[in-house]
C-alpha cells in the first residue's frame, strides 16, 4: 500500500468517524429530561463534529480529485476523529 492509499483510507476512516460521533451527540441530545445547558453542550458537540466530517469529506475529495495529499495529517486526522468518537462514545453512555 502506497502512502496516498494509505492517507485517503485514514482520511475516510476520520470522515466515518466524524459523522458517527455526531449521530451519537446528536442522540443524546434529542433525549428527554436533560438540562438545558447539556442539551445545548450536546449539540455544540454535535456541530461540531459535523463540521470536522464535512472538512475530513473536503480533504478526501481534494486528493482523490487533484492528488495532493499529506499522509501525517492524514493520520493525524483519523487519530483524532477516533478519539474524538470514543469520547463522544464514553460521555453517551453517563447520560444514560
Amino acid at each position: 500500500m502506497n502512502d496516498f492509499t494509505l492517507a485517503v483510507w485514514a482520511l475516510a476512516i476520520s470522515l466515518l468517524l466524524q459523522a458517527l460521533a455526531a449521530g451519537w451527540a446528536i442522540e443524546v441530545f434529542l433525549r428527554k429530561g436533560l438540562p438545558g445547558n447539556l442539551r445545548r453542550s450536546w449539540l455544540a458537540l454535535a456541530i461540531a463534529a459535523l463540521l470536522l466530517a464535512l472538512f475530513h469529506g473536503y480533504t478526501v475529495e481534494l486528493a482523490l480529485r487533484t492528488g495532493l495529499y499529506d499522509l501525517r495529517q492524514a493520520l493525524l486526522g483519523a487519530t483524532v476523529a477516533l478519539m474524538f468518537a470514543l469520547g463522544i462514545y464514553g460521555f453517551r453512555h453517563q447520560q444514560a
